[in-house]
């Protein structure tokens, strides 16, 4: 996936589905309560809580979804260009982490 074509994306469905973005305060409550339900199937179903009855049929990857959706919405309002940003934070982290996690004697 290329991000900036999912940026376009979102953009263009907003703009013909959407009506306009909600504001940014309101999409970050949206991404809470997106990733609040991605962390509800996690601890049920991977953690130590029992899994509700309700929670059995819940995709992990629509919420995973939901939530880049939100990510997506809030870069486009607030002009990230959200394909450079990853790109520059995946050359640091590959520069900055590359022997810090080889070295790492807690994942040997």
């Amino acid at each position: 996936m290329n991000i900036q074509n999912a940026q376009k994306q979102v953009d263009d469905w907003i703009k013909n589905h959407g009506v306009r973005y909600f504001n940014e305060l309101t999409n970050m409550a949206q991404l809470t309560e997106e990733v609040g339900e991605v962390a509800r199937i996690i601890a049920r179903r991977y953690g130590e809580q029992s899994e509700k009855e309700s929670d059995k049929n819940k995709d992990l990857g629509d919420e995973l979804a939901d939530v880049l959706f939100v990510v997506l919405c809030l870069a486009n309002q607030t002009g990230v260009d959200l394909q450079k940003a990853f790109d520059t934070r995946m050359d640091k982290k590959a520069k900055r982490d590359h022997d810090r996690h080889h070295n790492n004697q807690k994942l040997k």
